[in-house]
């Protein structure tokens, strides 16, 4: 556990070869917390990898899942502050980033401001933090493709919190005073996230989900990131993104990914000219096996 500051304790982990060639892993959500699938990326003998739950998911304290638990200094500069804390507690000089869905914006928002500390990065299920890639996402944009987990999303808001912005709306149904509430709410949510990572849509919870505490943790997050629009200006990443011309990237997509639209990746590419965009055929934002073998090659090719 690193002590970051505000009272926040982050879990990380290394594993591979501790001689090996550095590489941090950064997860998505924001606030799924870092899941053991993410060492099977890496060549163990090749590299010495590093990961870390966010603040307040995973293992990381004090937990979301908490109904007291105040996310007040949970930001994505909060969260690129801890990472280079981690790299300095780490003796690292400089590591490959790689990071997927969120994980990207997060990794993208790390590297320009530390492109010094980079060697390479590999980002899948791209995102780039713009406010309508959020838009597409949670206010109705990727509804046309899956109305009816749209529906049943907005359907389930109790009265007192319709109408409006819905990531407001779940914002305050997720902090209602009765638990209960509190637990419908994160229901709810979860049920629209895990609908839409693969075509065709699931209509059940995703078994990550079935943790109440998993569950809260992530929707709180989630929510909270989104309402302030992942504190970041409106493109920033894109434009800055010059910084990153003396990094090679590797940029995995799918074809079919509606969280992440293949957009997303292709804009990247045009001011990121040193990144290579791979387009994993009929799939989603769900990392299949073909969309880890992408990363694998992208991680051995690097090693």
């Amino acid at each position: 556990m690193l002590e970051v500051g505000d009272g926040n304790r982050l879990y990380w982990e290394t594993c591979g070869n501790p001689s090996g060639k550095p590489a941090v892993v950064v997860h998505g959500g924001p606030g799924s917390g870092c899941s053991p699938w993410f060492r099977t990326l890496f060549d163990p003998r090749a590299y010495r990898v590093v990961l870390f739950d966010q603040r307040s998911c995973g293992r990381s304290l004090p937990h979301a899942g908490a109904a007291a638990t105040d996310l007040v200094a949970n930001t994505t500069q909060h969260l690129v502050a801890d990472m280079e804390l981690l790299r300095e507690h780490l003796g690292v000089d400089r590591w490959m980033v790689l990071g997927g869905s969120w994980g990207s914006t997060l990794s993208l928002a790390y590297a320009e401001d530390h492109a010094e500390r980079v060697s390479e990065i590999v980002l899948f299920g791209v995102t780039t933090g713009r406010h309508g890639e959020l838009d597409w996402t949670f206010r109705g944009g990727m509804s046309r493709f899956f109305p009816q987990a749209w529906a049943t999303l907005i359907d389930a808001l109790p009265p007192a919190y319709r109408g409006g912005d819905v990531v407001e709306s779940y914002a305050g149904w997720l902090a209602d005073r009765d638990p209960e509430q509190r637990r419908r709410a994160a229901h709810a949510w979860c049920m629209w996230e895990s609908a839409t990572p693969q075509w065709p849509p699931k209509a059940v919870l995703d078994e990550r989900f079935e943790d109440p505490a998993y569950a809260m943790a992530f929707a709180r997050i989630v929510t909270h990131y989104v309402r302030h629009d992942l504190f970041l200006e409106d493109g920033v990443l894109l434009r800055n993104a010059g910084v990153l011309s003396g990094i090679p990237g590797v940029l995995i997509n799918g074809e079919f990914d509606f969280q992440a639209p293949i957009g997303n990746a292709w804009e990247l590419k045009r001011v990121w000219p040193r990144a290579t965009l791979v387009v994993v055929e009929a799939a989603g934002h769900a990392a299949d096996t073909r969309t880890a073998r992408e990363i694998v090659r992208a991680t051995d090719a690097f090693a």
